[in-house]
């Protein structure tokens, strides 16, 4: 379909959705999300001359996964952002099923766009990794594909992650071989068109790992202090009894980058987030030097179609900002700071759970410190229990009706959370452990305590962010 007809049916879509997907109630105030239709990765998040750009996978024609555009926001603050053009359709033969997830980098003051078209066959798929450039209006032009399909690996090759050292470009991708084994695959570069495949760095049966999943997607590699950490997400991970819950995985290791002799050598697999919905985490490096991180708050492949939001015609949203730190050889995430911009009216309160007053977390952000075992309902669709083994994170299956659980272990010395009508973000000990979820309260956005520990909350309200 030319990329003319699918404009037409997006704006048809647009036009029959748009007020009925506004007015749901559990649409975000202040996180990002789709004006319809369905959203997932995010791409090419990059802070260029001075503004942050995130592009994203979306599918405008309806709420399913199919041939995914590059959706495009702007800002100047990561709090308030911007609509932008639409960056990708998938309208060329070499992305005619989906313009895949991809990065972004500058490229001697020009906008470039690394990602990968996706074509399927009767007989199977084929992936290429394209170029595209961004011009000062926002528009896109594509340059067409500069990698084809490495030779040793299924159509499963994905998500460059492209990045400058030195005198040259590196890429990872992330990669399925034949014998259906993930892997991470580095590339070299000259130029943005001119690609060297310098082999696998990482994968099942490298660096001391097993077997360990059937596909790696989204890799993401960058320094952090004085390590490499390699952000991926493995799929077909066995669950265990207390971790590796979800689908899909989304975790990282750490390590050091061999530049010149294409090795990484690696510690033990981390999970990054502990709820049930976190996703194809994409980092940047600020002009300020932070370390900055969104993820997508959604779950491939398990039960994402129950979500209420669809019959509203749309669906996801991406999580909150966060900036990374190496703790000790362990990512720590923390909100960014530009989002205390949002606080609003505040209040205290201080005594035992069960004694505490409902609480309105419509949009709200909460910090708690605690003394004892105590408990938090979330509109009686979520349930976070805090005692002395750690945190457990509860709620009915929207699926089958099953209780789940999701869990962290350890002392939990203060909790940081934001809520936003139909998410929650989970922030352990000043960001030792997150934990991410979407819920969808059926008796308001209130949160009623419980058990007996003595608890000390701050509690703001959190202002609706500017989207224009």
């Amino acid at each position: 379909m030319s990329e003319h007809a699918l404009l037409k049916k997006a704006l048809l879509n647009a036009t029959r959705s748009m007020t009925q997907a506004k007015n749901d109630g559990y649409r975000p105030g202040w996180h990002l999300s789709p004006l319809v239709g369905l959203l997932n990765d995010p791409n090419g998040f990059i802070q260029f001359a001075g503004q942050y750009h995130l592009f994203y996978q979306w599918n405008p024609l309806a709420c399913a996964h199919g041939a995914k555009w590059w959706g495009h926001w702007r800002s100047d603050d990561l709090v308030n952002w911007q609509n932008e053009p639409v960056a990708l359709l998938p309208g060329d033969v070499y992305d005619s099923h989906g313009c895949y997830s991809g990065s972004a980098v500058d490229d001697n003051g020009t906008l470039s766009l690394l990602y990968t078209g996706n074509v399927k066959f009767a007989q199977g798929r084929t992936a290429w990794q394209c170029l595209a450039t961004v011009d000062d209006a926002g528009e896109v032009t594509k340059a067409g594909p500069v990698i084809g399909l490495p030779e040793g690996y299924t159509g499963h090759v994905r998500d460059p992650k492209v990045w400058r050292h030195g005198e040259h470009w590196y890429m990872v991708l992330g990669a399925q071989n034949l014998q259906q084994q993930g892997k991470v695959l580095l590339y070299r570069g000259d130029t943005l068109q001119q690609w060297t495949l310098l082999g696998e760095i990482a994968g099942s049966h490298l660096n001391g790992l097993g077997e360990f999943g059937y596909m790696w997607e989204c890799p993401d590699l960058f320094a952090l202090g004085e390590q490499d950490v390699l952000m991926f997400c493995p799929q077909g991970l066995p669950a265990q009894a207390q971790r590796w819950l979800n689908t899909h995985q989304s975790g990282y290791v750490t390590g050091q980058l061999n530049y010149s002799k294409a090795a990484y050598q690696h510690g033990d697999f981390h999970e990054l987030d502990l709820g049930f919905e976190f996703y194809a985490p994409q980092t940047t490096l600020g002009d300020d030097g932070r370390r900055l991180l969104f993820g997508w708050v959604g779950m491939p492949d398990e039960n994402e179609f129950y979500d209420p939001t669809r019959e509203q015609g749309w669906m996801h949203i991406m999580s909150c900002p966060r900036e990374l730190r190496l703790v000790e050889g362990r990512l720590y995430q923390q909100p960014v700071d530009e989002l205390k911009s949002l606080r609003g009216a505040h209040q205290r309160l201080e005594e035992r759970a069960d004694s505490l007053a409902i609480t309105d977390v419509a949009q709200a952000e909460l910090v708690i410190s605690a003394e004892g075992s105590w408990q938090a309902d979330f509109g009686g669709a979520m349930l976070l229990i805090c005692d002395e083994s750690g945190l457990r994170l509860r709620r009915q299956n929207r699926r089958t009706g099953e209780t789940e659980t999701r869990y962290w272990s350890g002392q939990v010395r203060q909790l940081q959370i934001l809520c936003d009508r139909s998410s929650l973000e989970i922030f352990v000990n000043d960001g030792e452990a997150t934990l991410t979820s979407r819920y969808f309260p059926a008796e308001g956005h209130t949160l009623r305590w419980q058990g007996s520990g003595e608890l000390r909350v701050d509690h703001w309200q959190l202002q609706s962010i500017m989207l224009v």
